[in-house]
């Protein structure tokens, strides 16, 4: 009896490719990505840990990823998550959907709003002339990473959620858990991961009982008030603002600097009309610089879904890859080139959908004022090395350079 062949689904077929397929080099766009946006969108992958996962590579595909309901985070807990570091990263409003996402992100959206921001650029303005006054007076050369993109972010999210800036030196080291690929054990991950949660359960005890006009106070009293969050919701959460206004924006500021540095033609313009060009600028940073270096969370199908031609079945995870969105030439004319007046830029650099990156209208803020004033403070700013000799983090997520000794 001949028996009829049965269409094999592509997930079932030859072992998939390692991923990522290249290692991270200064800012980069792994060169595959163009190959598989006209290729192959929706490539079948094995991750360094979890389960294999549909890589997706196209901007539109990634819109629907990212804002469609039948993708979810949540599902991801049930399942060995396809990813690149050791442990899951699904804590907090990170691993959530539905109503105790929203229950969260009401929450902050009231801090978080354009107004509310914008009430914040005289007291971040002072804060980057007075960090710029000081590496001035230091003379040059002089670092701008640890001399101004680290102290400006650190000091800003600090002031806001009323995190100590002090203690900066306790706890900037156990925020690298949060995205260390290969630069960290399990243990190590789990054992700083612990100390942080330590660390901010102890300071909302201490906002509990003596409140300032701070997040972290806000977030307490309405805990407490209206029973919105648990103990545990209210620490990750605190804790993911940290990580997130700390190192993910010292890094994109840094990695912005110095694209602008090696880009004289632009640069130059943005020293002429700084002002009107800045913001303009700050959203193509945003879409140029692959601040995630590979992919960002894994979400899983909650039914059967077509992305490009693939049939992504319920309960398979894909890995959005963010660099790749941003370089899409069917959404981005010359997506390769710099252009700081590029309009429109419907970028993906904070995200998509319900997952969007909440700090957007701060982080703006920072990037801008840090941008206009660097350029003012310093308007014959340039490399104090050769580029090639510039050192990057290495075994991180978040790519991003160690030091930017620069002169002028």
């Amino acid at each position: 009896m001949n028996e009829q062949a049965v269409p094999q689904h592509p997930a079932a077929a030859a072992t998939p490719p390692a991923y990522p397929f290249t290692e991270a080099v200064a800012l980069d766009v792994d060169p595959r990505f163009e190959r598989l946006r006209a290729e192959e969108p929706v490539a079948r992958v094995s991750c360094p840990y979890g389960e294999d996962a549909w890589l997706v590579t196209k901007h539109a595909d990634m819109k629907t990823i990212l804002g469609d309901p039948r993708f979810s985070r949540a599902l991801a807990a049930e399942h060995d998550e396809s990813r690149l570091t050791p442990l899951p990263i699904n804590t907090s409003i990170l691993g959530m959907d539905g109503s105790d996402h929203a229950r969260l992100r009401r929450l902050l959206a009231k801090v978080f709003t354009t107004r509310r921001v914008e009430e914040l650029r005289p007291r971040v303005e002072r804060e980057a002339t007075a960090l710029l006054d000081a590496l001035a007076a230091a003379g040059a050369p002089g670092d701008l990473m640890e001399g101004f993109a680290v102290p400006f972010a650190g000091t800003v999210i600090c002031d806001l959620l009323g995190v100590p800036y002090e203690d900066r030196e306790r706890f900037r080291g156990w925020l690298d858990a949060f995205s260390a690929t290969t630069v960290m054990s399990e243990d190590e991950i789990e054992e700083d991961t612990r100390r942080l949660y330590d660390y901010i359960g102890k300071l909302m005890v201490r906002r509990r009982e003596a409140p300032r006009d701070d997040l972290i106070s806000a977030m307490v009293k309405a805990s407490d008030e209206e029973d919105r969050l648990s103990e545990q919701e209210l620490i990750e959460l605190a804790s993911v603002l940290l990580i997130a206004g700390h190192e993910t924006v010292s890094s994109q500021l840094i990695d912005s600097i110095h694209v602008l540095l090696t880009h004289p033609a632009e640069l130059a313009r943005l020293r002429e009309q700084p002002e009107p060009l800045v913001p303009g600028a700050v959203e193509e940073l945003l879409r140029y610089v692959p601040l995630i270096s590979h992919v960002t969370f894994a979400r899983y199908a909650r039914e059967d879904v077509e992305l490009s031609g693939t049939l992504v079945r319920a309960g398979e995870s894909v890995l959005p890859a963010i660099p790749s969105a941003n370089r899409d030439e069917s959404v981005f004319e010359h997506p390769e080139r710099f252009d700081p007046t590029r309009d429109p830029n419907p970028h993906l650099g904070f995200g998509y959908g319900i997952h969007r990156c909440l700090g957007a209208p701060l982080a703006r803020l920072e990037m801008q004022v840090a941008i206009e004033t660097l350029l003012t403070r310093f308007p014959d700013l340039a490399h104090a090395v050769p580029v090639e000799s510039l050192e990057w983090k290495d075994g991180m997520q978040v790519r991003s350079l160690l030091r930017l000794p620069v002169t002028w």
